[in-house]
């Protein structure tokens, strides 16, 4: 049996775009610099323009000279790879309901794996990243065992947030589980279904507090495990990411009556404007 209809952009495309559906922490990041990645070892140059002077300006005295502004060159490495493959034997393609569907979902469920890996190494480098912004964006491990104590949390890391003057527009806050169970006791917090702020939600938001969209992941974690969560709020601007599906091949294995692909995942981010980031330890007992 050959491989008639399989068309390698295609396929490609609809696996990125299952990727993207599922992802968390990367709807959060900023991906203007996303272009074309060919291999391990890309690097994407991101450039930063100086602030002009804001000078003083008398009728008829003043005489204007433009300055020059200046830029600084920062590097965003591709250093992730990582790649599935899987065949489905001819056998149970036939006996399958729809067996033509077998590599689609098995697909699908690649994306789902990628998405897990991505989350987790973007919410691993904000915590890390947040090491170099002032010593109020970490918020050191603090208990919290009650609603209250719950979005009060969440004010001091909006509090660190505007202190570092982080535009309003466009902030987020991502939560573990057990901590969104708190904040559903709070008044204070409103859930999804009754937002009503417009627009399309980001991936995992199930509501709003203190001007954060409030998204849901399962990653949180923090290096030493435990009861402890690591709580990540910020902006956009914070964290450039890069990803690119870059090779989606079909192919018969040799030693097998099996249809099989394999595909490769590459990506890095950086964390670009570490003021734009906030992170609060939070345990449960």
């Amino acid at each position: 049996m050959s491989i008639t209809h399989f068309v390698p952009e295609i396929w490609s495309a609809q696996l990125l775009s299952s990727l993207k559906n599922t992802e968390v922490a990367a709807g959060l990041c900023n991906r203007e610099y996303e272009g074309e990645i060919a291999q391990k070892g890309d690097t994407v140059h991101i450039t930063s323009i100086g602030r002009p002077t804001i000078a003083e300006y008398v009728k008829d005295t003043t005489v204007i000279a433009p300055e020059t502004l200046t830029d600084a060159d920062q590097t965003l490495l591709i250093d992730q790879s990582y790649y599935f493959a899987f065949e489905v034997d001819d056998i149970d393609k036939r006996q399958a309901v729809n067996g033509g569907a077998l590599m689609t979902e098995a697909a699908q469920e690649a994306a789902y794996g990628f998405a897990d890996k991505t989350d987790l190494y973007l919410w691993a480098l904000m915590e890390a990243g947040v090491s170099q912004a002032a010593p109020d964006n970490l918020i050191e491990a603090h208990t919290v065992a009650a609603d209250k104590l719950a979005v009060n949390s969440l004010m001091a890391m909006k509090t660190a947030l505007d202190t570092t003057n982080v535009p309003k527009q466009g902030r987020w806050v991502a939560i573990p589980p057990w901590f969104e169970g708190l904040c559903l006791l709070d008044s204070r917090f409103v859930v999804i279904d009754g937002f009503s702020g417009g627009g399309a939600y980001r991936n995992g938001q199930i509501g709003r507090v203190m001007g954060f969209d409030v998204v849901l992941s399962n990653n949180l974690t923090t290096s030493d495990g435990g009861n402890d969560s690591a709580l990540i709020a910020g902006h956009s601007m914070a964290t450039s990411f890069a990803e690119q599906i870059n090779k989606v091949e079909a192919y018969r294995p040799q030693g097998s009556f099996s249809d099989a692909l394999k595909g490769l995942h590459l990506y890095g981010a950086k964390v670009v404007r570490p003021e734009a980031i906030v992170v609060s330890i939070c345990s449960q007992t």
